[in-house]
Order: structure tokens, then sequence, then C-alpha cells
């Protein structure tokens, strides 16, 4: 065979080699990943605290509701957190898009809707925000599923999609005109107590993840 002729061909061989390759079972993973925090959006959690009366008098008697703080929370974060742990960080980033883009372009999947124009919610952020958080706790994951890394991921991976989406909102409040305590008491309400929470949550979701990763590198090896 004349030079001529296997050069072009060892070409058309290393491009076919340089071919990304999807799994198809990548591919379903990520479809049941991305439609598991389709449906942890329309979960919500209930949480209560006993706390103590901001202006507590011992002369005086509170009724039993006074003690108890309560609010929701939305387990999305957590479960991002999970499937991270679960599928990595590629994956990971590719379901968190996968949901943005469902959710702007094809099926009303976020909690108040959605469309191009859900880009105007608040709370859009913090949604924006998933692939960052994914990005984030993947790095940490792709190295060690040790502790030190799994408690990183959960902090540092929740804590910028809260920052991220702290900071969208503020920015969409100020352009909308709203004052300085619109602003503190929205992040206060969507924040606040469930950055913890959300921290606490996704630490367990990831650990849960780590073992659930490991059996399906086992089976498919």
């Amino acid at each position: 065979m004349s030079e001529e002729v296997f050069i072009p061909k060892m070409k058309r061989l290393d491009k076919k080699q340089n071919r990304v390759k999807i799994p198809i079972n990548n591919f379903i993973l990520v479809i049941l990943c991305t439609l598991l925090i389709v449906g942890a959006t329309f979960i919500s959690v209930d949480i209560k605290h006993y706390i103590i009366p901001a202006c507590f008098n011992f002369g005086k008697s509170f009724a039993p509701e006074e003690y108890i703080y309560s609010f929701s929370i939305i387990p999305q974060i957590p479960v991002l957190m999970f499937i991270c742990s679960v599928l990595g960080k590629k994956l990971g980033i590719t379901c968190a898009l996968l949901y943005i883009f469902t959710g702007l372009f094809v099926f009303p999947v976020f909690a108040l809707g959605g469309g191009i124009t859900y880009m105007a919610e608040y709370s859009f952020g913090y949604i924006l925000a998933f692939a960052l958080g994914a990005f984030i706790a993947g790095c940490f994951l792709n190295k060690k599923y040790s502790f030190l890394n799994m408690f990183l991921a959960a902090i540092l991976g929740v804590l910028v999609i809260h920052l991220c989406g702290i900071a969208y909102m503020s920015i969409l409040a100020a352009i909308k005109g709203e004052g300085k305590i619109f602003i503190q008491s929205w992040i206060a309400a969507q924040s606040g107590l469930k950055i913890i929470y959300d921290m606490v949550f996704g630490f367990v979701g990831i650990l849960i993840g780590k073992y659930i990763h490991l059996f399906l590198k086992f089976i498919s090896d």
C-alpha cells in the first residue's frame, strides 16, 4: 500500500477513535438523575426548631408556638450533591445543565413554572448555580471519597449555590427597585438556616452516593 493511501486511512481511523462515546448506561443514568432533581423540586420538607423567644421574660408565660421556629426546605441541592457523588463531576454537571435547559426551553419543571421568562424570578440564581455547585463538589469527589473531601464537597458545593443565588437575587431586586429590608428578609427566608440544612443533608447525600457509585463501578467492571 502506497504512503499516499495509507496516511489518509490512518487520519480517518484517528478521528473515529477520538470521537466522544457516550455509553447508553451513562445516558440512562443522566436522564434518571435529572428526573430526580425535577422530583425534588416539588417536595417540601418541614423543619422545626425549639427556640427561646426574643423577648423572653421569666415572669411571663408564652404560648407553645412561640417556642417553635418552623420553615420548609426543598431538597434540590442535597439531591444534586447526591447525584455528583453517584455520577461524578462531568455527569453531575450534565444533569444540572439538562435540568436548567429543560426548564427554560422544554417543560415547566421549576418550582414556579418555567420558560425563558423564569430568569426574572428571584430564585433563578440558585438554579443557575447548580452547574457551578456540581463542578465544585465534583472536583473534590473526583480525587478521593475521603471524609475531608466529602465534607468540603458538601460545604463548598452548597455554599457556592447559595452565594450565587443571593447575588443574583440582590442584583435583580436592585434593578426592580426593591429596598434593603426586602432583600434582607428574602435572604433570611431563602437561605439563612437553610444553608446549614442543605450542607448537612448534602453531606448525607454524598455519603450515600459514595456507596452507590462504588456499586455501579463494581458491576460495570
